[in-house]
């Protein structure tokens, strides 16, 4: 059977719900993405134009630091990677941990919360980061979803 671990960023706590429930359905281990500075309200508000979140999303080459190298993704065969939907897109914060480490022969299935914004390119995008890896077109998920739900959703993989 094959090892998995659910990794997050979360900037508000939502998706770090949505892991948790993840990481239990699917007997996981779970590992927060935490940037080196962490966001702030201000940071995130996306309707200000120079706001750190706008700023970085603005720019794909942006690679917000992270604040350790922890993950241990040698340990693992399956990775979820989840994230809130920001810009249409996975972080910038995601990118910096995908290019981060060796996802060499890994399954990396990406997740996002959001309440009405689609995944859209993220698996994409992370497959151009991860070029020896599998990448799934990912999902995306309410913040409500349950254990169970998410057992059918993503049990298969």
């Amino acid at each position: 059977m094959a090892k998995t671990l659910v990794t997050f960023f979360s900037a508000s706590g939502t998706t770090a719900k949505v892991a948790g429930r993840l990481a239990e359905a699917l007997s996981a281990d779970l590992y927060e993405i935490v940037p080196a500075v962490l966001y702030t309200d201000d940071d995130l508000n996306w309707m200000n134009k120079q706001s750190r979140s706008s700023l970085e999303m603005s720019d794909r080459s942006s690679r917000p630091p992270l604040a350790d190298m922890d993950a241990r993704i040698e340990d693992y065969d399956v990775i979820y990677v989840g994230f809130p939907i920001w810009w249409y897109r996975e972080p910038s914060i995601i990118d910096t941990f995908i290019e981060s480490y060796d996802f060499s022969g890994k399954k990396i299935i990406p997740f996002a919360t959001s309440g009405g914004s689609p995944i859209g390119d993220s698996g994409k995008n992370i497959q151009e980061l991860a070029k020896n890896a599998e990448v799934a077109k990912g999902k995306r998920v309410l913040a409500t979803v349950g254990v169970r739900e998410l057992k059918k959703i993503f049990g298969d993989k």
